[in-house]
């Protein structure tokens, strides 16, 4: 195994460790503001992660074979991460927004036994 293959593996794994803690903080998390803030930073790092592996292995390949068709795959593979990284930001202040202006409320995270006490 190259090291280049290496590399391609790793950044697949880390890709699906991230995708799949966004999908466990959509399940767990209570309300839509903490479920959208787990979904898009898990899976906009995880995402770009898996388009790093087809970068390297489109590079790799380009290299070692000199056909064209590997370069265009990378740089299709990088305008896909950089939209995805874009357009989840701006598309996860949307949702936020709307919830807002929807008069969703985000769960009480935060017990604060003092400010009870005082009651």
């Amino acid at each position: 195994m190259t090291a280049v293959e290496i590399l391609i593996y790793a950044c697949l794994a880390i890709g699906v460790v991230f995708n799949s803690l966004g999908v466990i903080g959509l399940l767990r998390f209570p309300d839509v503001y903490t479920r959208m803030h787990a979904t898009t930073k898990a899976t906009t790092f995880g995402s770009i992660f898996t388009s790093l592996a087809v970068i390297v292995y489109g590079f790799f390949m380009f290299l070692s074979q000199a056909d064209s068709q590997y370069l265009i795959l990378a740089i299709h593979a990088f305008l896909a991460a950089a939209c995805l990284a874009f357009t989840n930001a701006v598309s996860a202040h949307a949702i936020a927004r709307a919830a807002h202006r929807s008069g969703i409320m985000p769960t009480p995270a935060v017990v604060d036994r003092l400010a009870e006490a005082k009651l």
